[in-house]
Protein backbone atom coordinates (compact mmCIF):
# COMPACT_ATOMS: atom_id res chain seq x y z
CA UNK A 1 0.00 0.00 0.00
CA UNK A 2 2.81 2.40 0.61
CA UNK A 3 4.58 1.68 -2.12
CA UNK A 4 1.11 2.46 -4.03
CA UNK A 5 0.64 5.55 -2.61
CA UNK A 6 4.47 6.89 -2.93
CA UNK A 7 3.90 6.05 -6.96
CA UNK A 8 0.22 7.54 -7.23
CA UNK A 9 1.91 10.98 -5.68
CA UNK A 10 4.96 10.81 -8.00
CA UNK A 11 2.80 10.68 -10.76
CA UNK A 12 0.38 13.54 -9.41
CA UNK A 13 3.48 15.54 -9.37
CA UNK A 14 5.39 14.69 -12.78
CA UNK A 15 1.16 15.92 -13.96
CA UNK A 16 1.78 19.13 -11.74
CA UNK A 17 4.95 20.00 -12.98
CA UNK A 18 4.00 19.78 -16.84
CA UNK A 19 0.91 21.61 -16.21
CA UNK A 20 3.02 24.61 -14.85
CA UNK A 21 5.15 24.07 -17.51
CA UNK A 22 2.89 25.02 -20.12
CA UNK A 23 1.60 28.18 -18.57
CA UNK A 24 2.36 30.98 -21.05
CA UNK A 25 2.65 34.44 -20.37
CA UNK A 26 -0.88 36.19 -21.04
CA UNK A 27 0.67 39.57 -22.59
CA UNK A 28 1.46 38.17 -26.12
CA UNK A 29 -2.02 39.48 -26.63
CA UNK A 30 -1.77 42.99 -25.07
CA UNK A 31 -3.87 44.59 -27.23
CA UNK A 32 -7.34 43.00 -26.62
CA UNK A 33 -7.46 44.93 -23.40
CA UNK A 34 -8.27 48.57 -25.76
CA UNK A 35 -11.23 46.50 -26.70
CA UNK A 36 -12.95 45.99 -23.26
CA UNK A 37 -16.32 48.02 -23.03
CA UNK A 38 -16.01 50.93 -21.62
CA UNK A 39 -17.19 49.14 -17.78
CA UNK A 40 -14.59 46.75 -17.87
CA UNK A 41 -11.84 49.15 -18.98
CA UNK A 42 -12.78 51.46 -16.32
CA UNK A 43 -12.84 48.26 -13.82
CA UNK A 44 -9.28 47.57 -14.80
CA UNK A 45 -7.56 50.59 -15.30
CA UNK A 46 -10.07 53.00 -13.44
CA UNK A 47 -9.77 55.41 -16.47
CA UNK A 48 -12.49 56.03 -18.68
CA UNK A 49 -11.31 55.26 -22.57
CA UNK A 50 -11.36 59.07 -23.35
CA UNK A 51 -9.42 59.56 -20.41
CA UNK A 52 -6.84 56.99 -21.36
CA UNK A 53 -6.31 58.82 -24.57
CA UNK A 54 -5.95 62.19 -23.02
CA UNK A 55 -3.57 61.08 -21.01
CA UNK A 56 -1.38 59.27 -23.71
CA UNK A 57 -1.30 62.35 -25.91
CA UNK A 58 0.47 64.20 -22.76
CA UNK A 59 2.94 61.74 -22.24
CA UNK A 60 3.48 61.97 -25.67
CA UNK A 61 4.03 65.51 -25.88
CA UNK A 62 6.24 65.16 -22.92
CA UNK A 63 8.87 62.59 -24.53
CA UNK A 64 7.36 59.07 -23.93
CA UNK A 65 8.36 57.04 -26.52
CA UNK A 66 9.29 53.69 -27.99
CA UNK A 67 12.21 52.40 -27.06
CA UNK A 68 14.42 49.41 -28.54
CA UNK A 69 15.78 46.71 -25.41
CA UNK A 70 18.42 44.46 -26.33
CA UNK A 71 17.47 43.67 -30.22
CA UNK A 72 13.47 42.66 -28.72
CA UNK A 73 11.21 44.77 -30.40
CA UNK A 74 10.04 48.29 -29.33
CA UNK A 75 7.49 48.58 -26.52
CA UNK A 76 4.41 50.94 -27.96
CA UNK A 77 3.76 53.86 -26.77
CA UNK A 78 -0.03 51.99 -25.53
CA UNK A 79 1.71 49.61 -24.02
CA UNK A 80 3.29 51.66 -21.70
CA UNK A 81 0.54 53.45 -20.61
CA UNK A 82 -1.51 50.70 -20.17
CA UNK A 83 1.29 49.28 -17.62
CA UNK A 84 2.07 52.46 -15.74
CA UNK A 85 -2.02 52.65 -14.87
CA UNK A 86 -2.40 48.90 -14.12
CA UNK A 87 0.44 49.27 -12.11
CA UNK A 88 -1.13 52.74 -10.31
CA UNK A 89 -4.59 51.00 -10.01
CA UNK A 90 -3.18 47.55 -9.06
CA UNK A 91 -0.98 45.96 -6.22
CA UNK A 92 0.67 43.96 -8.55
CA UNK A 93 4.19 42.85 -8.50
CA UNK A 94 6.41 43.61 -11.50
CA UNK A 95 6.70 40.13 -12.17
CA UNK A 96 2.91 39.77 -12.29
CA UNK A 97 2.73 43.08 -14.24
CA UNK A 98 6.32 41.50 -17.02
CA UNK A 99 3.77 38.12 -16.92
CA UNK A 100 0.68 40.41 -18.46
CA UNK A 101 2.27 42.59 -20.76
CA UNK A 102 4.91 40.23 -21.97
CA UNK A 103 7.58 42.32 -21.44
CA UNK A 104 11.03 41.26 -19.25
CA UNK A 105 11.12 42.61 -15.50
CA UNK A 106 13.98 44.67 -15.87
CA UNK A 107 12.24 46.35 -18.93
CA UNK A 108 8.63 46.67 -16.74
CA UNK A 109 10.42 48.24 -13.98
CA UNK A 110 12.23 50.55 -16.42
CA UNK A 111 8.97 51.68 -17.90
CA UNK A 112 7.09 52.62 -15.18
CA UNK A 113 10.03 54.74 -13.89
CA UNK A 114 10.17 56.24 -16.62
CA UNK A 115 6.74 57.10 -16.85
CA UNK A 116 6.75 58.30 -13.34
CA UNK A 117 9.33 60.74 -14.34
CA UNK A 118 7.64 61.81 -16.72
CA UNK A 119 4.33 62.55 -15.29
CA UNK A 120 5.94 64.37 -12.52
CA UNK A 121 6.96 67.27 -14.02
CA UNK A 122 3.43 67.09 -15.49
CA UNK A 123 2.30 68.99 -12.43
CA UNK A 124 0.30 72.31 -14.05
CA UNK A 125 -1.09 70.04 -16.53
CA UNK A 126 -3.16 68.24 -14.12
CA UNK A 127 -3.19 70.47 -10.49
CA UNK A 128 -3.46 74.58 -10.42
CA UNK A 129 -4.41 77.41 -8.04
CA UNK A 130 -7.43 78.47 -9.33
CA UNK A 131 -8.09 81.88 -10.84
CA UNK A 132 -10.08 84.86 -9.73
CA UNK A 133 -13.35 83.80 -10.90
CA UNK A 134 -12.82 80.29 -9.83
CA UNK A 135 -12.07 81.35 -6.24
CA UNK A 136 -15.60 83.34 -6.57
CA UNK A 137 -16.62 79.92 -7.74
CA UNK A 138 -15.48 77.93 -5.14
CA UNK A 139 -16.51 80.54 -1.95
CA UNK A 140 -20.37 80.29 -3.45
CA UNK A 141 -19.85 76.32 -3.16
CA UNK A 142 -18.44 76.73 -0.03
CA UNK A 143 -21.15 78.73 1.20
CA UNK A 144 -23.65 76.38 0.17
CA UNK A 145 -22.01 73.32 1.82
CA UNK A 146 -21.26 74.68 4.92
CA UNK A 147 -22.53 78.05 5.38
CA UNK A 148 -19.02 79.86 5.72
CA UNK A 149 -17.88 82.86 3.67
CA UNK A 150 -15.06 83.39 1.81
CA UNK A 151 -13.65 79.77 1.72
CA UNK A 152 -12.14 78.22 -1.11
CA UNK A 153 -10.63 74.96 0.11
CA UNK A 154 -9.56 72.84 2.54
CA UNK A 155 -6.00 71.46 3.60
CA UNK A 156 -5.16 68.69 5.45
CA UNK A 157 -1.94 65.69 5.67
CA UNK A 158 -2.34 62.12 4.71
CA UNK A 159 -0.02 58.93 5.45
CA UNK A 160 1.62 56.37 2.73
CA UNK A 161 2.91 53.49 4.50
CA UNK A 162 6.29 53.04 3.90
CA UNK A 163 9.00 50.35 4.53
CA UNK A 164 11.28 51.65 7.40
CA UNK A 165 14.19 53.72 5.19
CA UNK A 166 18.04 52.86 5.84
CA UNK A 167 18.64 56.79 6.28
CA UNK A 168 17.20 58.47 8.99
CA UNK A 169 14.66 56.04 9.66
CA UNK A 170 12.94 57.01 12.73
CA UNK A 171 11.71 60.45 11.82
CA UNK A 172 9.67 58.32 9.30
CA UNK A 173 7.71 56.18 12.37
CA UNK A 174 4.92 58.33 13.13
CA UNK A 175 2.04 58.93 16.34
CA UNK A 176 -0.08 55.95 14.34
CA UNK A 177 3.10 53.65 15.35
CA UNK A 178 3.74 52.62 11.28
CA UNK A 179 6.40 53.97 8.76
CA UNK A 180 5.14 56.80 6.54
CA UNK A 181 5.33 59.59 4.28
CA UNK A 182 2.89 62.71 3.92
CA UNK A 183 1.09 64.14 1.95
CA UNK A 184 -0.54 67.69 2.21
CA UNK A 185 -3.46 68.15 -0.02
CA UNK A 186 -5.64 71.56 -0.31
CA UNK A 187 -8.67 71.00 -2.42
CA UNK A 188 -11.61 72.58 -3.36
CA UNK A 189 -15.61 72.20 -3.42
CA UNK A 190 -15.15 69.48 -6.08
CA UNK A 191 -12.75 67.19 -4.09
CA UNK A 192 -9.91 68.28 -6.72
CA UNK A 193 -6.87 68.92 -5.61
CA UNK A 194 -5.92 72.43 -6.00
CA UNK A 195 -2.41 72.19 -3.98
CA UNK A 196 0.16 69.02 -2.99
CA UNK A 197 3.67 68.78 -1.11
CA UNK A 198 4.62 64.97 -0.35
CA UNK A 199 7.78 63.78 0.95
CA UNK A 200 8.06 65.02 4.75
CA UNK A 201 8.45 61.97 6.86
CA UNK A 202 5.43 60.79 8.50
CA UNK A 203 6.03 61.77 12.15
CA UNK A 204 6.57 65.55 11.17
CA UNK A 205 3.21 67.39 12.35
CA UNK A 206 0.46 68.67 10.00
CA UNK A 207 1.42 72.91 10.84
CA UNK A 208 5.28 71.95 10.75
CA UNK A 209 4.77 70.32 7.12
CA UNK A 210 2.47 73.60 6.18
CA UNK A 211 5.31 75.90 6.85
CA UNK A 212 7.77 74.10 4.95
CA UNK A 213 5.93 73.85 1.55
CA UNK A 214 6.11 75.84 -1.09
CA UNK A 215 2.45 77.19 -0.56
CA UNK A 216 3.32 78.60 3.19
CA UNK A 217 5.85 81.18 1.19
CA UNK A 218 3.45 82.51 -1.47
CA UNK A 219 -0.03 82.24 0.97
CA UNK A 220 -1.04 85.75 0.97
CA UNK A 221 -0.71 86.27 -3.04
CA UNK A 222 -2.37 82.74 -3.54
CA UNK A 223 -5.08 83.07 -0.42
CA UNK A 224 -6.38 86.98 -1.52
CA UNK A 225 -9.05 87.76 1.05
CA UNK A 226 -10.13 83.92 1.52
CA UNK A 227 -9.67 80.92 3.81
CA UNK A 228 -9.10 77.35 3.79
CA UNK A 229 -10.80 75.08 6.26
CA UNK A 230 -8.26 73.16 8.65
CA UNK A 231 -8.26 70.92 11.36
CA UNK A 232 -7.47 70.74 15.09
CA UNK A 233 -4.09 70.18 13.94
CA UNK A 234 -3.73 74.06 12.61
CA UNK A 235 -4.91 75.75 16.04
CA UNK A 236 -2.97 77.75 17.76
CA UNK A 237 -0.70 78.22 14.48
CA UNK A 238 0.08 80.85 13.07
CA UNK A 239 -2.20 80.64 10.16
CA UNK A 240 -4.35 83.63 9.73
CA UNK A 241 -5.42 81.57 6.26
CA UNK A 242 -6.66 78.72 8.09
CA UNK A 243 -9.89 78.50 9.65
CA UNK A 244 -9.53 76.01 12.75
CA UNK A 245 -12.11 74.75 15.24
CA UNK A 246 -12.41 76.07 18.94
CA UNK A 247 -11.15 73.63 21.15
CA UNK A 248 -14.46 72.06 23.11
CA UNK A 249 -13.87 71.80 26.69
CA UNK A 250 -17.33 71.01 27.67
CA UNK A 251 -18.36 74.19 27.68
CA UNK A 252 -18.27 75.54 24.18
CA UNK A 253 -20.89 78.43 23.48
CA UNK A 254 -23.68 77.09 21.19
CA UNK A 255 -22.65 79.85 18.68
CA UNK A 256 -18.94 77.96 18.75
CA UNK A 257 -20.45 74.47 18.42
CA UNK A 258 -22.18 75.27 15.80
CA UNK A 259 -18.95 76.33 13.89
CA UNK A 260 -17.35 73.52 14.90
CA UNK A 261 -20.28 71.77 13.14
CA UNK A 262 -20.03 74.25 9.92
CA UNK A 263 -16.14 73.38 9.95
CA UNK A 264 -16.57 69.43 10.02
CA UNK A 265 -19.34 70.08 6.63
CA UNK A 266 -17.05 71.96 5.16
CA UNK A 267 -13.80 70.05 5.42
CA UNK A 268 -15.62 66.65 4.22
CA UNK A 269 -14.17 67.58 0.82
CA UNK A 270 -10.29 66.83 1.65
CA UNK A 271 -11.10 63.45 3.62
CA UNK A 272 -12.88 61.98 0.93
CA UNK A 273 -10.34 63.15 -1.91
CA UNK A 274 -8.00 61.14 0.02
CA UNK A 275 -10.22 58.42 0.74
CA UNK A 276 -11.30 58.23 -3.30
CA UNK A 277 -7.34 58.47 -4.67
CA UNK A 278 -6.49 55.55 -2.25
CA UNK A 279 -9.38 53.51 -3.12
CA UNK A 280 -8.90 53.91 -6.71
CA UNK A 281 -5.35 54.19 -7.10
CA UNK A 282 -4.60 50.99 -4.85
CA UNK A 283 -0.92 51.31 -5.93
CA UNK A 284 -0.62 53.70 -2.42
CA UNK A 285 -1.43 50.74 0.04
CA UNK A 286 1.68 48.71 -0.87
CA UNK A 287 4.77 50.54 -0.69
CA UNK A 288 6.64 48.71 1.53
CA UNK A 289 9.41 48.09 -0.57
CA UNK A 290 9.79 50.59 -2.64
CA UNK A 291 12.73 53.76 -2.62
CA UNK A 292 11.23 57.08 -0.61
CA UNK A 293 12.06 59.09 -3.79
CA UNK A 294 9.71 56.49 -5.87
CA UNK A 295 7.27 56.76 -3.36
CA UNK A 296 6.75 60.18 -3.54
CA UNK A 297 6.65 59.98 -7.44
CA UNK A 298 3.85 57.84 -7.12
CA UNK A 299 2.31 59.22 -4.30
CA UNK A 300 2.52 62.56 -6.87
CA UNK A 301 1.06 60.64 -9.52
CA UNK A 302 -1.79 59.34 -8.04
CA UNK A 303 -2.73 63.22 -7.01
CA UNK A 304 -2.63 64.22 -10.64
CA UNK A 305 -4.67 61.07 -11.63
CA UNK A 306 -7.44 61.99 -9.11
CA UNK A 307 -7.38 65.13 -10.50
CA UNK A 308 -7.83 63.56 -14.47
CA UNK A 309 -10.90 61.17 -13.27
CA UNK A 310 -12.41 63.46 -10.97
CA UNK A 311 -16.18 63.83 -12.11
CA UNK A 312 -19.77 65.05 -11.25
CA UNK A 313 -20.21 61.90 -12.93
CA UNK A 314 -17.84 59.91 -10.97
CA UNK A 315 -19.52 56.47 -9.07
CA UNK A 316 -16.73 54.19 -7.34
CA UNK A 317 -17.55 50.90 -8.56
CA UNK A 318 -16.90 49.25 -5.55
CA UNK A 319 -18.35 52.04 -3.30
CA UNK A 320 -20.96 53.37 -5.43
CA UNK A 321 -21.88 55.56 -1.75
CA UNK A 322 -18.66 56.60 -0.89
CA UNK A 323 -15.25 55.02 -0.36
CA UNK A 324 -14.66 54.55 2.89
CA UNK A 325 -11.93 56.92 4.45
CA UNK A 326 -8.66 54.83 5.89
CA UNK A 327 -8.62 56.11 9.55
CA UNK A 328 -5.09 54.73 10.47
CA UNK A 329 -3.52 56.25 7.74
CA UNK A 330 -5.72 59.84 7.13
CA UNK A 331 -5.44 61.75 10.09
Amino acid sequence: MEGERRRRWILISSVLWSTQQLILKTGTEWEVMLNMGDYTFAGHFRVTKPQFEYLQMKLQENGIEKEHSQGLPPVPVTKKVLMFLWYMANQNSFREISDKFDVSQSSTHWIILVVLNIICTMGTTFISWPNTCEKAASAAAFHRLCGLSGVIGAIDGCHTRVQRPHIRGGDYMNRKAFYSILLQGIVDERERFIDIFAGPPGRVHDARMLRASDFYTTWQENMDEYSLLGDSAYIGQAFPFVITPKRDNGALPEADQLQNSNISHGRVVVEQAFGKMKCKWRRLRDLQNTRIDVVVMITMAACFLHNMCIGASEICQEHPHGCPKQGDENE
